[in-house]
């Protein structure tokens, strides 16, 4: 299959991109390599679908938001994430829907948080609105396209990264199979919960 993985330099979208590589031609896409595009940006994501033309499969990895108290002093910096996380990623769809090739599929990721925190609302927002939207639009999709969305908790190279403790994350390569699997299989219209460590 010809795959296209969107944030493919990030911890997780590296780990799908090499785990899918190792039986597919993988399509390398972020903000600054190569092949390019910004999911909040529209006509990035045209030009990309332009320029890669069709497809057999779309991982978004790409999706990132910051915590979000809610006495943010602005709402430019609140709403920091949505449009990249959630109307980034259902702009996504709708463009795909006409590049990927018959009974081929799109994955998303939202996120899981263990229990809400100071600053999660808004991720708790995106998230479920994500997920709502997928279980949803996956009722319209033509020509027997699947349409799933992972929802990974803290990943254990991330929290490394972040000079955490690591033993509460679950390894790149873990997250990485569920995203192949939604791939490779025939799951539709799921939230895909990646298991714990």
């Amino acid at each position: 299959m010809k795959i296209m993985v969107i944030g493919a330099t990030g911890i997780i979208g590296g780990a799908v991109a090499r785990s899918l590589g190792e039986r597919h031609e993988v399509l390398s896409v972020s903000r600054s390599g190569p092949l390019r595009a910004d999911i909040g940006e529209p006509e990035s994501v045209d030009a990309l679908f332009d320029e890669v033309g069709h497809v057999d499969a779309v991982v978004c990895c790409a999706a990132s938001g910051a915590m979000s108290p809610l006495d943010t002093p602005t709402d430019d910096r609140y709403w920091t994430g949505l449009d990249a996380k959630l109307i980034g990623q259902v702009n996504l769809v709708r463009r795909a829907v006409q590049r990927v090739r018959d009974g081929g599929s799109i994955t998303l990721t939202s996120g899981r948080f263990t229990e809400p925190v100071s600053g999660s609302s808004l991720g708790f927002l995106i998230n479920a609105g994500l997920e709502a939207f997928v279980h949803s639009a996956a009722l319209e999709m033509p020509r027997g396209l699947r349409l799933n969305v992972v929802s990974p908790g803290w990943v254990r190279e991330t929290l490394q990264l972040l000079g955490m403790d690591p033993a509460d994350g679950t390894p790149a390569a873990a997250v990485a199979a569920v995203y192949v699997d939604a791939v490779e299989g025939d799951v539709h219209g799921r939230t895909l919960p990646v298991p714990g460590r």
